[in-house]
């Protein structure tokens, strides 16, 4: 940030940043108030650079702010933050004392806080002056600080020399890049109020959506863009020793990398909500008269809102956020900020049932909005299926998200105005000529829209085509909501939807049979040990309600797909039929689709789907030494560590005892064999996960191992034998003999008649 030119020494800013540091932050802020009230412009101008970083902090990180971001409403510094920050406040008469003298600022928008956590000092103020400076009832308020001349003045036309304001450029005065108004407009009191409006829509518009990567930008290839970059290259090519920079390459890397947060998104959907109160406000007869000389600045302001100033950048922003934005359940913020754009109807300030108005559907009133915004509706749907196909679906916020968006366009009356609105784009051009001489008017280029507007197109061709090109580029390949190509990528998702509804279906039935198993008796290791037997697709709380609210999302979201793609009960039944075909109970289990490369097996894109669906897996065993697996619930700590040193000293003096005997090809070998060979060798004799040969070495050699009398299942059943045992007056000694005895005919018989055992 820079003050203005050849600054003189200001012993009042001396004096205010040395209090900053001494003084109490309540003092602090009434002493500013004083000097505010009391210092003409001329010596508060030196002073508003400092008391921007003051609040929002340095770009250095010196100076922290006032942390506007993490004051929650408990603080004891809340009530003072807002009542200074208030549209009516102190800090705000000191901006109108500033405006009123024509100063002027470099101040980057990047400089201050794009977002805030919710219900905090920053959010908070951000509803209140979108509510003040955009009311959806009445007027906006009155300037309360007026100048000498009895009102605060808008800022002077802006001039047709102004430079390109482009991609990462920052005007030298955003409070002074608005908008003039006609002549016959400026002598109407309420002109002298509504660029206060505009202005605040712009700094809130810079602030939050002009964070995107140059491949996004260089889509807007409207016909003003492409006009401002030539001019700046014919400009720049006659200065022979400028160096040849594209507009806003100093901030690209920090442009490119730009990740929004969940609280920034959140904002902007408070922006988005407000701004169609604020448009839906208007009127029935203010709606459907046409724009004209009586109508005030403000309705006027009201009816391009939303198309003029947002719809471009917060486009190419949602656009930036569905293709950067991880795949996990955050991504809600920014597909309820998307839902809240092309829904504005639920804005109109009407009571009604949202259970009647779903059936209800869209008044066709709307169809206009839809044909405007028709790639907010088709080419965002588009990125959100490219996602969805991508995740987990029995995670239930993820079905979540996608019964939301299936509701959404599910609404009666709303695929058929999006069906309109590519009929009419794929209309041939028979409009070609008049675009030549039509110029696509955007906020971030200039111009006033109040008044300059562009006459009322009522050709729906044009008006469509306008938006998709102005959009998209001239040489934009447009692919159909409802093509061929589209259809079977929602066919496809119906298939993933279906499938992650069986996945579903079998945790919930895993579920309940665990829950029934695990009794009293779990206690002792009676139910269900197999530790490595697990359910992917399924986070650790969804079972029970969390299961049921997956299947119901699921199966409702396919009922709205149906809907509205048009998919009959037949069509249906014949997907679903050819899932079951191929998926049954007994093949989920099998491996998911793999080929063999270099170094092991490779997921396919159908193999990836099948896991993150639940629907195959890998198997996912411990494989390191048995012995230092990690205790078991079904085991008891202490006896584990106790019968580990035992065999650890007997293995030790007799290792080698044991593999002699265990090498011997006779039939004590092979008793031998059964008694102190590893499990592993025993099952299958290979080596099934990568290991040093040291450890491998280590695993194989015949060992005594007592980690089984750990087990509580075990110890149980020895109670009941010696239990067993007093009931035939055996004693402790006897019982143990005979258990003992017990044990060695078992492994005598396996070790004479396993093999034949198998083989049957």
């Amino acid at each position: 940030m820079a003050a203005p030119a050849l600054q003189q020494p200001s012993f009042l800013l001396a004096n205010l940043k040395v209090d900053s540091t001494t003084k109490p932050f309540l003092q602090r802020c009434q002493e500013l108030v004083k000097v505010i009230d009391d210092y003409p412009a001329k010596e508060l101008h030196l002073i508003f650079p400092w008391l921007v970083e003051s609040v929002f902090g340095s770009l250095d990180g010196v100076i922290m702010g006032w942390n506007l971001q993490f004051l929650q409403a408990r603080s004891n510094e809340y009530n003072i933050v807002m009542d200074f920050l208030d549209p009516s406040g102190p800090m705000m008469k000191l901006v109108y004392k500033l405006q009123a003298e024509e100063y002027k600022y470099e101040i980057p928008v990047s400089f201050l806080p794009p977002g805030a956590h919710l219900d905090n000092a920053y959010f908070v103020l951000v509803d209140t002056y979108l509510k003040y400076f955009l009311p959806t009832e009445g007027s906006v308020p009155p300037s309360p600080f007026a100048d000498n001349r009895g009102s605060v003045s808008p800022p002077a036309p802006r001039a047709p020399s102004v430079p390109f304001a482009g991609y990462g450029i920052h005007s030298t005065s955003l409070l002074k890049r608005h908008i003039s108004h006609q002549p016959s407009v400026t002598a109407d009191p309420a002109a002298q109020e509504i660029w206060r409006s505009e202005a605040l829509l712009q700094v809130f518009v810079e602030i939050w959506l002009h964070h995107y990567s140059l491949e996004m930008y260089q889509k807007l290839q409207s016909p003003q863009v492409k006009l401002a970059l030539l001019h700046y290259r014919l400009s720049m090519s006659s200065m022979p020793c400028q160096p040849l920079t594209p507009p806003g390459s100093g901030t690209l890397d920090t442009y490119q990398t730009f990740t929004p947060t969940e609280e920034h998104v959140l904002v902007v959907r408070l922006l988005v909500k407000h701004l169609h109160a604020f448009s839906c406000s208007l009127k029935p007869e203010q709606v459907c008269s046409s724009p004209s000389a009586h109508s005030s600045p403000l309705e006027e302001f009201k009816r391009v809102v939303v198309q003029r100033f947002v719809q471009q950048k917060l486009y190419v922003f949602l656009q930036h956020c569905f293709s950067h934005w991880p795949l996990d359940a955050s991504f809600r913020a920014v597909l309820e900020t998307w839902l809240s754009y092309i829904q504005p109807w639920r804005y109109t300030g009407e009571n009604t049932n949202p259970q009647t108005d779903q059936n209800k559907g869209v008044p066709e009133k709307w169809g206009l909005f839809v044909q405007e915004n028709l790639l907010m509706y088709t080419k965002l749907f588009q990125g959100f299926l490219n996602r969805v196909v991508r995740i987990d679906l029995v995670n239930v916020k993820n079905a979540l998200m996608v019964f939301r968006v299936a509701k959404v366009f599910a609404q009666p009356n709303l695929s058929e105005m999006i069906q309109k609105g590519e009929q009419l784009f794929l209309e041939p051009e028979h409009v070609l000529h008049h675009r030549q001489h039509r110029v696509f008017l955007t906020p971030s280029h200039g111009g006033s829209f109040l008044s300059a507007r562009q006459s009322v197109v009522t050709d729906g061709v044009f008006r469509v085509k306008s938006h998709v090109y102005g959009l998209e580029g001239q040489d934009c390949q447009y692919k159909q909501m409802f093509g061929t190509e589209l259809r079977g990528v929602v066919l496809k998702l119906i298939q993933i939807i279906a499938q992650a509804r069986q996945t579903a279906k079998r945790i919930s039935d895993h579920s309940a049979e665990v829950a029934a198993n695990n009794s009293f008796m779990s206690w002792f290791g009676m139910g269900s040990p197999d530790l490595n037997y697990t359910f992917n697709g399924g986070e650790v709380d969804d079972t029970g309600e969390c299961v049921k609210k997956t299947h119901e999302f699921l199966e409702r979201s396919l009922d709205y797909l149906c809907q509205i793609f048009r998919l009959n009960a037949g069509q249906l039944s014949q997907l679903m039929a050819t899932l079951g075909s191929g998926q049954d109970d007994g093949n989920s289990r099998q491996l998911p689709d793999c080929v063999q490369g270099e170094n092991g097996l490779i997921l396919t894109d159908l193999g990836r789907m099948q896991i993150i669906n639940g629907l195959r897996r890998f198997e996912i065993e411990y494989q390191g030494d048995p012995e230092l697996q990690p205790i078991r619930s079904y085991e008891n700590a202490v006896l584990v560590r106790l019968f580990f040193k035992i065999s650890s000293l007997v293995n030790e003096r007799f290792g080698d005892h044991m593999e002699v005997l265990c090498s011997r090809p006779d039939f004590l070998g092979r008793l031998g064999r059964h008694y102190l060979a590893s499990p592993e060798v025993m099952a299958d004799g290979r080596q099934r996960s990568p290991e040093t040969r040291r450890t491998a070495e280590r695993n194989r050699r015949p060992r005594l191992s007592l980690r089984t009398l750990a087990s509580y299942r075990t110890l149980l059943m020895l109670l009941f034998l010696y239990l067993f045992g007093v009931l035939f007056s055996f004693g402790p000694i006897s019982s143990t003999l005979l258990i003992l005895t017990g044990g060695f005919l078992y492994g005598l018989f396996i070790t004479l008649f396993g093999d034949k055992l198998k083989s049957q």
